[in-house]
């Protein structure tokens, strides 16, 4: 199974449903607290080429984007294979 980060703020709802998805999935993921001016948020700033917002999502090291993106690759049924790993 390959890894999965996800870089959150307090009180952000899309980091909410970003989980909620994952949990639900049952897949084990680390989470980095990453607020405004943050290291984890520079690493995650940097890891996904730019992206300033949260959450940032990344399986197996590749970033994948947010919580519209991961729930966009669920409902193509292209989630369970990047879970999957190589």
């Amino acid at each position: 199974m390959s890894s999965v980060e996800i870089f959150t703020t307090a009180f952000c709802p899309y980091c909410d449903r970003a989980r909620a998805l994952l949990d639900r999935k049952g897949v084990a993921y680390q989470e980095f607290d990453a607020p405004h001016g943050s290291e984890a948020r520079r690493a995650a700033i940097e890891r996904s080429g730019g992206r300033t917002t949260v959450p940032q999502i990344f399986i197996g090291g590749r970033a994948i984007g947010g919580s519209d993106e991961l729930a966009a690759l669920d409902r193509s049924g292209k989630l369970d294979a990047l879970l999957a790993g190589p």
